[in-house]
């Protein structure tokens, strides 16, 4: 989620959008891949949410709630498609669909001059009964509407056939013209009225020059080798299969093979480029399977088949399911991590060229609890750790403090946000300091090489210019953002009661450029009107808006924090680092004041004033990320709250509700593994009433996981960053004391 995230989500986007108007393979194919695919399969398991449809009597559609239902037996490439079921009456109409993904960072455009689809009609439909077809761009202009019998003969029963649609057929039939590079959706459009019901089954929409896609004739040959040295895993209710790279420049996908009876193999799902891992849930314990992986190419040719791998699910107990979570979400910043930099991407699949600075943060503390649990070996991380640290050295730097984005080949900054984003982020450098500050004590043993990467890091630290931040030497507070082109124009205040106290804390701890302990009171936790008006500026309430809060919501007191608490990135990103436990400063114990935010998040999961679908005592924690419709700071307030359930939200809250957090990790992985599970964990979110999930994974919320959990079971990143020798002087010039405070209600 990052980025548009956090309080980076809520307050960021609030606010600066207003001013913006291989064994360990690294991914980075997933901008290539959807540079040419526009629908490959429905992560949802009934209905295609990117996808629409409306029929006028006499005519009909088969649709579910407004979306093509989903076909799960029959498909072109594994494990689904789409199915057109239709009847066109004189007088009548009808019109589907289909709709390019658009996840964060995605641009429309694509790469080729012809529409490719692959379409399956288990009777066989004539030509002339066929549907119109047509597309619209990007921008909402459309298309003239041609008879699908120009290209495709009429259907023979039971057989594959591949339509092909040179672009430049497409002309206007719009206001203006019609991108054509960037179409984002295919419709189907009534045809020829006879009255007869019938179906098609579409798959794999394309768009690619037509002589590199166009299907081979049959008993054409790949021309790739088979996937080498697959492997199986057997957990509880998956399987987790990998398999070495094949690096030809045709590949454009994997195929996953499984069979059950340990002969009869059948196609169960797919892979990009560059993601050498597939999960196959198969829904309980005591099941085997054999498995194997054949690479395809642009024309659906396959490779031959690689070696069989077997395994079995088996029931875990709570400490082994604990350790796969882990394990599944660090693989995002070991094996998705960019190829160059090995910094972490944004999202993926996502723009291969955005590497987010303060995930990348959270992703060092996650290759620490890899490296501490076996999942790499303590060579393996520190080599990834140099090449971070190897990168970070040479990105440019705005008073010593790094951007949001950057290209994670060149380190130019990436103004992602705007024209205005394109100089030092103070908060994204802050999680950023605090994987590395982690690390620096991880890594501090007397080899050459990590003795030298303490030095490194410790140069990175001391380097930081927070104090420039403070915009002059009278300021009360930081300010998070600095522009040499711009200077302090986004004029964005930090105060709490949000996710960035570790702004202030290593602010106030640098040996080198610190700001003085009372800015922590009188920025942080302003309580005046610059404090008041800020916090109500993003949550539309009084409650807190003077750092205290001192109201109880479900009988759960809040000391600190607004409203009900705000979303539950609140208390986990700076709180990676920094252990709040048994300490207090003049307002609250900040481990029990994030208890309980995380407690009455619950409690409102419970209620569920929304009546949205799912929510309950297994199923909470609520937080930002992208949902069905965009962007959200989630959080427990119906006006915050659109059914999306960022998985996150209860995973990272393990050290603050460890039975409520496992109760919702079990049901997330046992109940809903089937669409929620895959090769790096628990998706993003879910929005069961609206029937979506989110098809990507975030770089600001896999971390969490690994890293919370780890904190919850051993305190190892907590131990690190705490072992810091800046930062318990800092604790005692702030005035944090041991023990617990009672706070008044404000």
């Amino acid at each position: 989620m990052n980025n548009r995230a956090s309080f980076q989500y809520a307050s960021r986007l609030v606010l600066q959008f207003l001013f913006l108007a291989a064994i360990f393979p690294f991914a980075k194919a997933d901008t290539q891949y959807y540079k040419h695919t526009l629908f490959d399969n429905s992560l949802e398991p009934d209905a295609y949410y990117y996808s629409s449809g409306r029929a006028s009597a006499p005519s009909a559609l088969e649709l579910i709630h407004g979306k093509l239902p989903v076909s799960r037996d029959l498909f072109y490439t594994p494990p689904n498609a789409l199915r057109l079921k239709w009847r066109s009456v004189p007088d009548g109409g009808w019109e589907a669909g289909i709709s390019a993904i658009n996840f964060r960072n995605r641009e429309i455009a694509f790469h080729g001059d012809t529409l490719f689809f692959w379409c399956f009609s288990a009777a066989g439909i004539p030509a002339s009964s066929l549907p119109l077809i047509q597309v619209s761009d990007a921008g909402g202009n459309f298309s003239n509407s041609l008879p699908l019998e120009k290209f495709v003969a009429s259907l023979a029963p039971g057989k594959w056939v591949q339509v092909q649609i040179p672009l430049d057929e497409f002309k206007t039939a719009s206001i203006h013209e019609l991108e054509l590079q960037h179409v984002e959706k295919v419709v189907f459009v009534q045809n020829q009225s006879d009255g007869a019901e019938h179906t098609l089954i579409v798959d794999e929409f394309m768009i690619d020059d037509r002589l590199a896609a166009a299907s081979a004739p049959a008993g054409t040959a790949s021309s790739l080798p088979a996937p080498q040295n697959v492997r199986a895993k057997g957990y509880e209710r998956h399987v987790d299969i990998s398999w070495d790279s094949v690096n030809e420049a045709a590949l454009e996908r994997y195929v996953v093979y499984r069979s059950l009876d340990g002969s009869d193999f059948t196609p169960i799902g797919i892979q990009v480029p560059g993601v050498n891992r597939y999960a196959d849930f198969l829904g309980k314990p005591g099941v085997s399977a054999r498995y194997k992986v054949a690479a395809s190419d642009h024309r659906y040719k396959l490779s031959p088949f690689s070696n069989e791998a077997s395994a079995a699910t088996k029931t875990l107990s709570d400490d082994e399911l604990l350790t796969m979570l882990q394990e599944a979400c660090f693989r995002y910043y070991w094996e998705g991590a960019h190829p160059i930099s090995g910094m972490t991407l944004e999202n993926i699949p996502g723009d291969d060229r955005i590497v987010a600075t303060g995930a990348s943060g959270f992703g060092i503390m996650a290759l620490l609890v890899g490296v501490d649990r076996g999942f790499i070996t303590r060579e393996q991380g520190l080599e990834r750790l140099t090449k971070i640290v190897t990168f970070i050295e040479k990105a440019p730097r705005y008073h010593g403090v790094w951007s949001h984005f950057m290209d994670g080949d060149s380190a130019k900054t990436l103004p992602v946000f705007g024209r205005f984003d394109n100089g030092g982020d103070l908060v994204e450098t802050a999680f950023l300091m605090e994987g590395l500050l982690s690390a620096r004590q991880y890594f501090n043993g007397p080899a050459v090489h990590e003795k030298d990467l303490f030095q490194r890091i410790s140069h990175l630290w001391e380097t930081v210019e927070w104090d420039w931040y403070r915009r002059s030497p009278q300021s009360d507070a930081l300010y998070w953002h600095w522009s040499p082109e711009w200077s302090w124009h986004i004029n964005h205040r930090l105060t709490g009661y949000n996710e960035a106290i570790i702004v202030y804390l290593l602010a106030i701890a640098s040996p080198t450029h610190a700001v003085p302990a009372e800015l922590y009171y009188s920025g942080w936790a302003n309580q005046g009107e610059a404090g008041a008006k800020y916090r109500q500026g993003w949550s539309a309430t009084h409650e807190g808006d003077r750092y205290v809060n001192g109201h109880s919501y479900y009988g759960i007191k809040l000391d600190v924090g607004v409203g009900s608490g705000g979303p539950l990135f609140f208390t986990h990103y700076s709180y990676m680092g920094f252990d709040a436990r048994g300490i207090h400063d003049r307002f609250t114990d900040y481990f029990n004041d994030n208890q309980a935010i995380a407690k009455i998040n619950l409690a409102y999961c419970i209620e569920n004033p929304g009546h949205y679908q799912g929510y309950g005592a297994n199923f909470w924690g609520l937080t930002a990320s992208d949902g069905a419709d965009g962007y959200m700071p989630h959080e427990p307030t119906p006006r915050m709250d659109d059914g999306t359930m960022t998985f996150t939200g209860a995973l990272s809250s393990f050290p603050y509700t460890p039975q409520a957090s496992m109760a919702a990790f079990k049901h997330i992985y046992r109940d809903l593994g089937d669409r929620a599970w895959g090769e790096y964990g628990p998706r993003d979110a879910i929005n069961l009433s609206e029937d979506w999930v989110s098809p990507i994974f975030m770089g600001l919320n896999q971390a969490p996981i690994t890293v919370m959990v780890e904190n919850y079971r051993t305190g190892l990143i907590w131990k690190l960053f705490m072992s810091n020798p800046e930062i318990e002087p800092m604790l005692d010039r702030i005035g944090f004391k041991p023990g617990r405070v009672a706070v008044k209600s404000h």
